[in-house]
């Protein structure tokens, strides 16, 4: 058993256990010490020196994040001292920082700025040599203003720790920047386009590449008739844009929110989340009984696949076929929707809103283009409402539109890691056997990074793991090509605990991300949500009956294999 340490904070007595940091005392003190470096379970590396304190037996400041904890240790986190260390950190940032806050997408909701505030600073008392760099916008999912850094290094740590590696520090000293391998655009890198380096950022140098206003002109435009859908955990995160608790379940409002902005429809894309279940499950059964192209990898997340595409292309065959739920709705719109209500698909706007900016990038892929307009992120749908002057938190509870209202509890576990294998276990289980009734498999729940479990379906053993994190799909990737594990089915997320905290979802605090376990309580609200739900698996849909009975006849036909399904290739990069 660990030991416990006992010190004072602020002459506050503290108990944690040895091999804490002071950062970590502080907190559990519930004493806000300020960062900007630091990002729990991304960055800490002790850089920024905004977290210094004063502490016994200490030779001068020290950063609070890495500074170890002692018996008797006493710290003050407010002196004069740290203070005036602060402020002039802070000034010097300033001396090189853009400062567009009025434009900037994060006012308001910046780290910088915030402590700017707070610490009274003269933003003009050190003038540094201007030093403009050019904005980065070749990628169709993000853009880098360097011009807005603070080289906190944080976007590097995430791209790290996704095991990507597409950023990282150039230059030296003052001159220093963040970009790609020999400045080479983004989009011709390495990267991915999950995000997470967007909302790892403290300040406005990172966002995703907006599409609002070509939304906006669509909802203006007499010809085009709008529809939007949305994925699963936008509705376990969209209220935190508008200071709601973390793991709020704003379903209801959201669609009474989206349907103000002025689409003709709001559907849900858990009814799409059901159909890939029903595509992938039936997909999945043929290959274990054929013994052919084994294990098969789920499909649903575009940053995953570009990852497979480009370092791994030997197991492109292994990919599930089918499409993401976002270009399955899509195509489903613009075939079947268009021709049962007369309209030309080219009036058609397909609006998805989503947790992802690899989804945008999932938007103008060679075999998708076309399924969908324009992918908005959480953030951007939050910004269009606030811009409306839609008041959010006033709204009643309103229901999707038919016929695409309808979803599962299977569809709606789709935004945690470990989702889309339990919705996918259901349905293949039952499938196989129609006498097997069991709907929940906690053994695939959960935000640890790699998940496995071993089931007995029809005869036959089926061994499942799952990933989030590009760099724990990485290790399962490695010890099936060493012959270390053999699985059947595999299901990879790119983000750490899925699509609830994916690239596009709202940007909190660092006081937030910092104290709260956000993954565990998003997702939290999407199992709650199927708890309650009367349908829990996604063959039990009357809107996969009706799809089936009035198009696809059955699942992976030919007409499900033209209009759902879709192909990869490799993308050989450096």
């Amino acid at each position: 058993m660990a030991k416990n340490v006992t010190l004072k904070i602020n002459n506050i007595p503290v108990t944690v256990p040895e091999g804490s940091t002071i950062l970590d005392a502080a907190r559990k003190a519930h004493i806000e010490i300020p960062t900007l470096c630091y990002l729990k379970d991304v960055s800490c590396v002790g850089s920024c020196r905004m977290c210094v304190v004063e502490a016994t037996g200490a030779r001068g400041l020290v950063a609070a994040c890495v500074a170890p904890v002692a018996d008797g240790m006493e710290v003050r986190t407010n002196t004069p001292k740290c203070r005036e260390s602060r402020k002039m950190t802070l000034e010097l940032l300033l001396s090189k920082h853009k400062k567009k806050c009025l434009s900037c997408e994060r006012n308001h909701n910046c780290e910088l700025q915030k402590l700017s505030l707070g610490y009274g600073v003269d933003e003009d008392r050190f003038k540094g040599e201007d030093f403009v760099l050019p904005i980065d916008d070749s990628a169709p999912y993000v853009v880098r203003d360097n011009d807005k850094c603070i080289n906190c290094m944080r976007c590097v740590a995430a791209c790290r720790k996704q095991n990507v590696n597409a950023i990282g520090p150039i230059g030296r000293g003052f001159n220093v920047h963040v970009g790609s391998a020999f400045d080479m655009p983004l989009f011709e890198s390495v990267c991915v386009g999950c995000g997470q380096c967007i909302v790892a950022c403290p300040v406005g140098a990172l966002s995703e590449r907006s599409t609002v206003n070509e939304v906006w002109d669509a909802l203006a435009d007499p010809v085009k008739q709008v529809v939007f859908f949305t994925a699963p955990s936008v509705r376990a995160t969209l209220g935190e844009a508008f200071d709601m608790p973390v793991g709020t379940n704003v379903e209801g409002k959201m669609v009474a929110a989206i349907r103000r902005l002025g689409p003709a429809h709001v559907f849900n894309m858990d009814v799409t989340a059901d159909l890939t279940i029903m595509e992938e499950a039936s997909e999945l059964i043929n290959r274990i009984k054929t013994e052919k192209t084994m294990p098969m990898f789920t499909s649903c997340c575009p940053a995953w696949i570009k990852y497979v595409e480009q370092k791994y292309p030997e197991y492109i065959p292994n990919l599930s076929t089918c499409k993401s739920p976002q270009a399955m709705f899509g195509a489903l719109l613009k075939s079947y929707w268009c021709e049962k209500n007369g309209i030309n698909p080219e009036n058609l706007y397909v609006v998805s809103v989503i947790p992802c900016t690899a989804k945008k990038y999932e938007c103008h892929r060679e075999q998708l283009e076309g399924d969908v307009d324009a992918a908005i992120t959480t953030r951007e749908l939050a910004r269009m409402i606030k811009t409306a002057g839609i008041k959010f938190t006033e709204l009643p509870n309103e229901e999707f539109d038919n016929p695409f209202a309808t979803a599962t509890g299977g569809g709606a576990i789709f935004g945690a890691t470990g989702g889309v294998m339990e919705a996918a276990l259901r349905t293949a289980a039952h499938m196989m056997d129609g006498a097997f009734e069991v709907l929940d498999f906690p053994d695939v729940r959960g935000t640890n990074p790699i998940k496995e479990a071993v089931y007995s379906v029809a005869g036959k053993t089926v061994r499942v793991a799952v990933a989030s994190g590009l760099d724990n799909a990485k290790t399962i990737l490695e010890q099936l090509k060493s012959g270390e594990k053999q699985y059947d089915f595999i299901e990879i997320m790119a983000c750490p605990g899925g699509c609830v905290n994916g690239g596009g979802q709202p940007t909190l605090s660092d006081s937030v991300r910092n104290s709260t376990e956000l993954k565990m309580a998003r997702a939290k609200a999407l199992y709650t949500s199927d708890k309650h739900n009367a349908l829990r698996r996604s063959s039990d849909s009357p809107v996969m009956d009706l799809l089936y009975n009035e198009y696809f006849s059955f699942p992976n036909s030919p007409k499900s294999h033209e209009i759902l399904h879709t192909s990869y290739k490799e993308d050989k990069r450096i």
